[in-house]
């Protein structure tokens, strides 16, 4: 008798789950208790713009951008910054959480699928979210560390791009997942590999290139973005025309 393959959920972090950059949140939170100066935070985040905004898989972005990691995090005592990172979490990154995000990883919980994130930024940061969320696990960028302390040099490559079908593939080996049966969910097209490495891809707040990809493929799309615009625009329409309704509707004398 043979036993029924594991199956997984694998998300991309950044604009999937989380409303903007995990490593920006940390470099932000990092900056304010005066682990850098200004000049350092304004490296990291140009670094870092430059990085997302390229939308490409050029080799010379990639190692910029690895570099400017690199220095972001290097000579850092490894349980100082992941007591920092448990405050930036509560401060920067939970309340950037896409709800709607977090409600389809929950229903993969409740099928018996597991929950693993995915992602380019560290994966000490990617680890704890998984855990504050009750999901299976995390793969990322693994920081080389050497007598408690990081040591500024990466434990293998970026996890971006190809690489993140690489983890997954071997992920897979090591856990028994059937990838024709697993699920894989990005807001990047930069994470085609990902996607069509799993049986059931869909994107999630997808960029332009994703959304065309998304509908040739007939993959499904979530946009929670539009939700949240249109929350923005109607709430207060929506309370003002309650405060009317309560203004205009003739109240009944106590007797």
């Amino acid at each position: 008798m043979s036993l029924t393959p594991r199956r997984a959920a694998f998300f991309d972090v950044d604009n999937t789950l989380v409303r903007g950059s995990t490593i920006y949140f940390l470099g932000r939170g990092m900056y304010q208790r005066g682990f850098f100066t200004k000049s350092d935070i304004s490296r990291f985040v140009l670094a870092n713009l430059r990085f997302r905004l390229t939308g490409t898989e050029k080799q010379d972005e990639i190692n910029r951008f690895q570099k400017s990691a690199q220095d972001f995090i290097g000579g850092h005592n490894v349980s100082e910054i992941q007591a920092v990172a448990q405050e930036i979490y509560d401060e920067y990154v939970s309340p950037a959480l896409w709800e709607g995000t977090i409600e389809i990883a929950q229903r993969h919980l409740t099928d018996g699928v597991e929950v693993w994130l995915v992602t380019a930024a560290p994966e000490d940061m990617a680890t704890l979210i998984a855990k504050r969320l009750g999901f299976t696990g995390a793969i990322g960028s693994k920081a080389a560390i050497e007598d408690g302390h990081y040591t500024g040099a990466m434990n293998g490559p970026l996890l971006h791009g190809r690489e993140k079908a690489t983890a997954i593939q071997e992920l897979a080996k090591e856990n028994g997942f059937d990838l024709d049966d697993c699920f894989g969910y990005s807001d990047s097209h930069n994470d085609l590999p990902l996607l069509l490495t799993v049986g059931n891809p869909s994107a999630i707040n997808p960029d332009a290139k994703l959304r065309i990809r998304a509908l040739q493929e007939r993959w499904p799309i979530h946009d929670f973005r539009r939700m949240r615009f249109l929350n923005r625009l109607l709430g207060p329409m929506v309370s003002r025309l309650a405060w009317l309704g309560t203004r205009l509707t003739p109240r009944r004398n106590s007797r």
